[in-house]
C-alpha cells in the first residue's frame, strides 16, 4: 500500500475532477469526509456549495451564466439517520431514497451508472459512512465505462470496517487530464489524516488542490460516539 500525505497526493494532477476522502481522525474519535469540485469550463466553474438541511448542494454562482443544469446541480451531501452519503452527482437521491427503504448502497448503486457526457462518461463516485454504537464503517463507490465504451458499465464497491485512524481513502473521478478524459482507475488512494482542526484540514485540502481548477470544497467532521458534526465549506467564487 502507497500512503500518501494529503499534499502530495493533491499536487500530483491538475485535475482530479471531482473527489471524495473519507477516514478516521487522527485520535480516532471522529468519522471525517472531503468532497471537492474542479472544473475546466466556465460552466463547471460557475458553481458554490451552500449548506441544505444537514448536507449541502451545488447553486450557480451566477444565474445568467448558467447554460445547462444537467450533471451541475445535484446534493452532493445527505444525511440519512446514522448515515452520511457523499456522492458527485444525484446519485446522492437515488442512495438516499432507496437505502430508506431498505436497500443496500450497493443495491441503490445498481440503479445508476456513469454520467452520459460522452466522450468522458464521467465515473460517478460515492461514499457513506454508518455510525453504530460508537464505531464507525465506510464504503465508496464507482461506476465507470468500459475504458470508454460507453455501452458497458463497471461497478467496483469496497469496503472498510473498522477504520484505522490517521488514515483516509480517496477517490476521484479522473486518471488524469486528457481528451476525452481517461477515468479512474484501481483501488481507492491512501491518504494520511493528520492530527489537525477541522480548519487545519480544510485549508491544507484547498491550498493544494490546482489553483485554476478549483471550485468549491466541503469538508466534516462526525464525532464517531455522539454523531454530533461540524462542516466547513470553501468557495472560489465568492
Amino acid at each position: 500500500m502507497i500512503k500518501k500525505t494529503i499534499a502530495e497526493e493533491l499536487q500530483s494532477l491538475e485535475y482530479h475532477g471531482r473527489g471524495i476522502m473519507i477516514g478516521k481522525s487522527a485520535d480516532g474519535k471522529k468519522a471525517v469526509t472531503a468532497y471537492f469540485i474542479m472544473g475546466r469550463s466556465e460552466n463547471s466553474r460557475n458553481r458554490v456549495f451552500v449548506e441544505d438541511g444537514e448536507g449541502i448542494r451545488t447553486q450557480a454562482f451566477d444565474p445568467s451564466k448558467m447554460v445547462d443544469p444537467h450533471l451541475i446541480i445535484y446534493a452532493p451531501v445527505r444525511v440519512l439517520g446514522n448515515k452520511t452519503i457523499v456522492t458527485n452527482g444525484d446519485q446522492t437521491d437515488t442512495i438516499y431514497d432507496l437505502m430508506d427503504r431498505q436497500h443496500t448502497f450497493e443495491q441503490a448503486l445498481r440503479t445508476r451508472e456513469f454520467e452520459d457526457d460522452a466522450p468522458n462518461y464521467t465515473p460517478r463516485i460515492s461514499g457513506i459512512i454508518h455510525l453504530e454504537n460508537g464505531d464507525m464503517n465506510y464504503a465508496l463507490s464507482i461506476l465507470k465505462s468500459a475504458d470508454g465504451d460507453g455501452s458497458s458499465c463497471q461497478r467496483y464497491t469496497y469496503a472498510y470496517s473498522n477504520p484505522v485512524a490517521g488514515n483516509a481513502k480517496f477517490i476521484h473521478t479522473y486518471k488524469c487530464a486528457g481528451n476525452p478524459l481517461p477515468s479512474f482507475e484501481g483501488e481507492p488512494k491512501t491518504v494520511e489524516l493528520p492530527d489537525v482542526s477541522i480548519d487545519e484540514l480544510t485549508d491544507l485540502i484547498w491550498t493544494n488542490l490546482n489553483e485554476d481548477n478549483k471550485v468549491s470544497l466541503f469538508v466534516r467532521y462526525i464525532d464517531i460516539e455522539t454523531g454530533k458534526y461540524e462542516s466547513r465549506i470553501v468557495n472560489k467564487n465568492v
